[in-house]
């Protein structure tokens, strides 16, 4: 089984069909995703998207869903969709928490 590392630097792109590869996910799969509004494209309206190397951990996320869960389209994008709030306010109780005189980031 061959491993790679890669930087997901926001500024860096991958295009969808490199998105399909690192993902274990079909062309089929990760547009359904773009449908329901869990992936989106940098520009929509291009004739090849391309998408914030981000993206890759939402999609080998919803890989991950699907096949252990066997959640069709619609529930994947669903929890998908709530785990990315989940972890947004997460990260926003941290930043608040930071704040408070004697405060940690814990």
């Amino acid at each position: 089984m061959k491993i790679e590392a890669m930087w997901l630097h926001e500024e860096h792109q991958l295009l969808l069909e490199e998105l399909c590869e690192l993902s274990g996910m079909s062309e089929r799969e990760l547009r359904e995703l773009v449908d329901y509004g869990v992936l989106v494209p940098i520009d929509s309206d291009a004739q090849q998207w391309s998408f914030s190397a981000d993206r890759l951990v939402v999609a080998r996320s919803a890989r991950r869903l699907r096949r252990d869960f066997d959640l069709d389209p619609h529930g994947v994008a669903l929890v998908v969709t709530l785990l990315e709030r989940v972890r947004g306010l997460e990260a926003e109780l941290r930043d608040l928490r930071a704040r408070l005189p004697g405060g940690s980031a814990e």
